[in-house]
């Protein structure tokens, strides 16, 4: 087969081409396979050799390997390394909420970046920035990644500042005319926290009291063996010693035993 072209994939729609037009019953009707529209549209290679995959990078050194050189390289874009670095440092910034709603990919594309990091119709998120800095990386001259950084970096708290102390007031203006928002994920966050360590110390106080009736029933039943085997020993010695007079008066004969007294 070395060399030659491979034609059994391509006659698997041939033969069921042909089985489907000469059927032995042509009344009745035979359903189409599914992947035959498919099949019919997209034929099956007939060439054994493996084509060569698209080159987006320079091709790595390491991959000495046949089988790693047939397989696609990964697409990597400009902003990938600024948006990890940016949620690298501002991990809390993940944990608001946002459209990931997309037209094309390209929505970033449409709004002038030059004007600063507020856009009509996008709110203010880490795409902002990205987006922000790679411009001044690309428009503003001798400018570097690291300083565009620190210029977009800055608008970016100047802005989020303003947006808590918008909010607050707002807050502060609802409150006055009667209105209720009930707790705040601080107080939350700090009453779960406090209940986690009461439910600590209760735990901690229950083993420490296991502990130490351990402890006690160590040292209490120390010096009650120690009298018990005492007792035990003067006990066996006072049972040797009656014997051993009981047996010496009956060995003892009739004259020099004591007379009995009399009274």
């Amino acid at each position: 087969m070395g060399g030659q072209r491979q034609k059994l994939p391509g006659r698997v729609l041939q033969t069921t081409t042909k089985l489907l037009n000469h059927r032995v019953f042509p009344f009745v009707r035979v359903q189409k396979p599914v992947w035959y529209d498919v099949v019919d549209t997209i034929r099956p290679s007939e060439m054994l050799t493996r084509t060569y995959p698209t080159q987006h990078m320079k091709p790595n050194p390491k991959a000495r390997k046949p089988s790693r050189l047939y397989q696609p390289q990964h697409i990597v874009y400009e902003e990938d390394e600024l948006r990890r670095t940016f949620y690298k440092d501002h991990p809390w910034e993940l944990a608001r909420p946002r459209m990931i709603i997309e037209m094309d990919g390209k929505d970033a594309l449409r709004y002038n970046w030059s004007r600063g990091l507020r856009q009509p119709g996008m709110p203010l998120c880490g795409e902002c920035v990205v987006q922000r800095q790679m411009w001044m990386m690309h428009n503003v001259p001798g400018m570097s990644k690291d300083q565009a950084y620190d210029i977009v970096r800055r608008e970016f708290y100047a802005l989020r500042h303003e947006e808590e102390v918008q909010q607050r007031i707002a807050k502060e203006e609802a409150m006055m005319v009667g209105a209720y928002f009930g707790k705040s994920f601080l107080q939350i966050g700090m009453e779960l926290e406090d209940q986690a360590f009461e439910n600590w110390k209760r735990w901690a106080s229950k083993q420490i009291d296991a502990v130490r009736a351990e402890q006690n029933a160590a040292y209490t039943s120390f010096g009650d063996e120690d009298a018990e085997d005492e007792e035990a020993t003067a006990e066996s010695i006072d049972v040797d010693q009656i014997m051993a007079d009981s047996a010496n008066e009956a060995a003892q004969p009739a004259a020099a035993r004591p007379a009995p007294r009399t009274w």
